[in-house]
């Protein structure tokens, strides 16, 4: 079989896992911040830092994301600190792309300051909805009118790379509601929005209520009504729709998620964090204080696993085809040592096609998601599973 990557990743995420409270859908490795050692957390985060670059050296660093969680509930001085040790261990290109996600009212002109001066320079705001009572049913303590304030922080602070998250198919959420919310994401003016239908994920308070039928999901027509409502109004309003989930004005893609899209390898830190390098992928231990005793020892992994050529193909299809530009031959080739993209996957490749699902594009002989393809991506990405 050809073989896999051999170059060292050039994308770095980190996984802060404190939160002010837990949302009632949230699955993510996240705890209640009240009364946990972030300090020591941060410590131990520094050293699984150190042994990374020692076990792995990085050549330069093109983009991070510091996800959670909140990366934001850290105060000024832990946030200076955390993003000292980052620049300290990895060297960041000088057009770095620097994701943080923050929730709205966590970010005070201090913190946002302490952000900039550290190397962020693009945020993510868990906006979810501009209905204030839909925020409550859904476990969010911000009320819509502090996602205005915190942009209107943000863009004071000096930060223009900005986003926001907005969820749709939410409990007695309808189309109207949803219009609202969108209308109001786009007079904010960011460069890019990300758009996710709620998933109810084991774990959750509302898995458990899902159990219970008192989850009053919309229908499914519905919930199609209000993905293809905000494809048609984001690019509409002049933005591309350049992922199954997100939409940008054209040079504000997240350079970072695009890694993962094209199945590219990646240095993942902290609790509970993926990375992915040299033909292996890993999960680091979940809870903070196991963490925080694996991490001062040594690098903290809870599991590891070789990716074979196989998976990595499949996984490099299901991931790729979530782009609205699709894969390419060439793209495939340069993962797998020459492979061709047909001759692995013609099979599925001319089925999909045939159903309505995929087309050819022309410049480039690739593959990409029809109009009806995007609303039946699953169908299309269990295909290579």
């Amino acid at each position: 079989m050809p073989p896999l990557h051999r170059w060292t990743p050039r994308a770095l995420y980190i996984h802060i896992p404190f939160c002010t409270n837990k949302c009632f859908y949230c699955d993510f490795n996240s705890y209640v911040a009240a009364g946990q050692p972030i300090d020591a957390y941060l410590d131990a985060l520094e050293n699984e830092m150190r042994l990374t670059v020692e076990a792995l050296p990085p050549t330069a660093i093109d983009t991070v994301f510091v996800g959670g969680g909140t990366p934001t509930v850290l105060t000024p001085p832990q946030m200076s600190r955390f993003l000292a040790a980052v620049k300290r261990h990895f060297p960041l290109a000088d057009d770095v792309e620097f994701t943080m996600e923050a929730n709205p009212g966590t970010t005070d002109m201090d913190k946002l300051a302490a952000m900039r001066e550290g190397g962020v320079n693009r945020i993510s705001f868990g906006a979810q909805t501009f209905d204030n009572a839909l925020l409550e049913r859904i476990g969010r303590i911000h009320a819509a009118q502090d996602v205005v304030q915190s942009i209107a922080n943000a863009k004071a602070a000096g930060f223009t790379n900005l986003s926001i998250d907005l969820m749709f198919g939410l409990p007695n959420q309808t189309l109207a509601q949803l219009q609202d919310s969108v209308n109001k994401a786009l007079e904010l003016d960011l460069p890019h929005y990300s758009l996710y239908g709620l998933k109810v994920e084991e774990n959750t308070l509302f898995y458990r209520l899902y159990q219970r039928d008192e989850l009053p999901l919309p229908e499914e027509e519905e919930e199609v009504a209000m993905y293809e409502y905000l494809i048609e109004r984001l690019s509409g309003a002049g933005y591309r729709h350049y992922e199954i989930s997100n939409f940008a004005r054209p040079g504000f893609e997240s350079r970072h998620n695009t890694v993962y899209w094209h199945n590219e390898p990646y240095y993942g830190l902290g609790a509970g964090a993926h990375g992915y390098a040299l033909g292996q992928r890993h999960i680091n231990i979940k809870g903070v204080q196991p963490y925080i005793d694996a991490a001062g020892r040594d690098l903290p992994r809870l599991e590891r696993s070789s990716v074979s050529a196989e998976e990595a193909m499949g996984d490099f299809m299901m991931v790729g085809l979530r782009l609205r530009e699709g894969v390419t031959p060439a793209g495939f080739a340069k993962q797998f040592g020459g492979a061709g993209l047909e001759e692995v996957f013609g099979r599925e490749l001319a089925r999909l096609v045939d159903q309505g699902l995929l087309e050819r594009s022309e410049h480039d002989q690739g593959y990409r998601l029809t109009s009806r393809g995007v609303l039946l991506g699953n169908e299309v990405f269990g295909a290579f599973v």
